[in-house]
């Protein structure tokens, strides 16, 4: 092994058996400071790769196209040495293919170059369409599964784009969303430059921030410059959106155009991570974070908060999780759902620390621990 504990592995090394009848198949990828790590569950049972893959790279960005004949896996590495690169695989993580042309690069006039790329978005309504968010923040669309892409112009020269400040980890294009009912509408988020959309396919964008504070700025309520940090949609109804901030968690039920803060009943409403529920509406988990300057789980605790009514009440669920003091902070995209039935939910933390609920969040189970800190977890049904 690589000096980390993966709960379930078996002696043998277990690529490549995804071939598996009468049996419900989840792949979990768990992009680490230092590789990606591959899980899959069949039945109760988890069993993981033995090693990591792209050893040393810090994998920013991790998607699972289940939309194909062959589901396809997608990663945005960043090697120390070699520098960012988007790679795939059409064998459940087996192999592994680079371009022969850099998938993700700026555009000569743009005078920009490529530090990561934060978010590989595999489009809702479009069957070859995949989005890559990246630093500096700029939105890349690929037609062709992931295998090249090309610069969404209009937001990267878009008239407020001088203004934008990068935040604490960068100034990353980190949240894609597109809509199954309309291929045109896409919703990207920016830190700190906070909710951009278009409804015309990327020929125009318009600010989505109107209700969330920025509380680091003298005027609190900018048309754009919000810290947002994660957004995600609802299961049932497309036109609801849920909002992790730098401070407060926010609902909107227009498609980002009015935002409510739904914060109360949380023990801070500070944090990285938001996901919704892939089947049932009204339904999203946050974990919070102690404050900025404390970026720990609130009251030390290892809590995921749950609300199924849309923000009006959130609950705690720990069965299963650490009692005692707690420090693993949970990154932007270190929490996720499954679209299984019941819904598996999964976070990762920078204590290198994987969690698993196979109940919609009821429970808990630890999948991994000692890994290098987590940046990012997707998990998906493949067969």
């Amino acid at each position: 092994m690589v000096g980390c504990r993966l709960a379930g592995v078996c002696d043998k090394d277990v690529r490549g058996t995804a071939e598996v009848i009468g049996m419900t198949e989840v792949l979990l990828a768990v992009g680490t400071r230092k590789g990606l790590f591959i899980g899959r569950r069949r039945g109760g049972s988890w069993e993981f790769d033995e090693s990591p893959y792209f050893n040393a790279q810090a994998i920013y960005s991790v998607a699972v196209d289940t939309r194909g004949e062959r589901p396809r896996l997608l990663a945005g590495g960043d090697s120390a040495h070699w520098g960012p690169s988007v790679f795939h695989s059409d064998d459940l993580g087996r192999t592994w293919t680079e371009p022969a042309a850099p998938a993700v690069r700026f555009p000569q006039d743009t005078e920009a170059s490529l530090e990561r790329v934060w978010q590989l978005h595999p489009a809702a309504a479009e069957p070859d369409v995949v989005y890559a968010g990246t630093e500096p923040a700029a939105l890349y669309r690929s037609e062709d599964r992931g295998e090249s892409f090309e610069l969404v112009r209009p937001l990267w020269e878009h008239p407020t784009r001088s203004k934008w400040v990068p935040g604490g980890g960068g100034e990353g294009l980190h949240t894609v969303l597109t809509d199954t009912r309309d291929p045109r509408s896409v919703t990207v988020a920016v830190s700190t430059a906070g909710v951009f959309r278009t409804t015309d396919g990327g020929a125009s964008w318009a600010p989505a921030n109107s209700g969330v504070s920025a509380v680091f700025l003298p005027d609190p309520n900018p048309e754009f410059g919000q810290c947002v940090h994660k957004v995600a949609r609802d299961a049932a109804n497309p036109d609801r959106l849920y909002l992790q901030n730098h401070w407060g968690v926010y609902r909107s039920d227009d498609r980002g155009g009015q935002w409510t803060d739904i914060g109360a009943g949380l023990p801070s409403t500070f944090g990285f991570a938001v996901a919704a529920h892939p089947a049932r509406g009204e339904t999203a988990y946050v974990f919070p974070i102690n404050a900025d300057a404390d970026r720990v789980p609130a009251d030390h605790r290892c809590r995921v908060f749950r609300t199924s009514d849309a923000g009006k009440n959130w609950e705690p669920l720990t069965a299963g999780l650490p009692q005692e003091d707690h420090y693993g902070t949970v990154l932007r995209d270190a929490l996720c759902t499954d679209d299984a039935d019941p819904a598996g939910v999964y976070f990762g933390n920078r204590n290198g620390e994987v969690y698993a609920s196979a109940d919609d969040g009821d429970s808990w189970r630890q999948l991994a621990s000692h890994l290098p800190d987590v940046l990012c977890v997707r998990a998906a049904v493949v067969g």
